[in-house]
């Protein structure tokens, strides 16, 4: 068992019940696929966070994430910013 995945309980779903929900994710991450896709933007915002938190290493991620994405995506402002506290880490 991976680390932080929950024990799949198999006896609590039936064998219809697991099909469909097989199908069910397959579904999901195809539809998640063709939305990355055709939004090639979303893995360079996501790219760019990553880089960012990386090398400033935050101690509070919640609020560096919400003043990086103000920063980064026009019209945006993060609380912090109205609060005149723009300090990220």
């Amino acid at each position: 068992m991976m680390a932080g995945k929950p024990k799949v309980d198999t006896g609590a779903l039936t064998s219809e019940q697991q099909d469909k929900l097989r199908q069910f994710k397959i579904k999901t991450r195809i539809d998640n696929e063709k939305y990355l896709r055709s939004h090639p933007e979303v893995e360079t915002m996501i790219s760019g966070f990553l880089r960012d938190a990386f090398l400033k290493r935050p101690t509070d991620i919640r609020k560096f994430a919400a003043d990086h994405f103000a920063r980064t995506i026009p019209g945006v402002v993060a609380d912090s910013q109205l609060d005149g506290n723009s300090e990220e880490k």
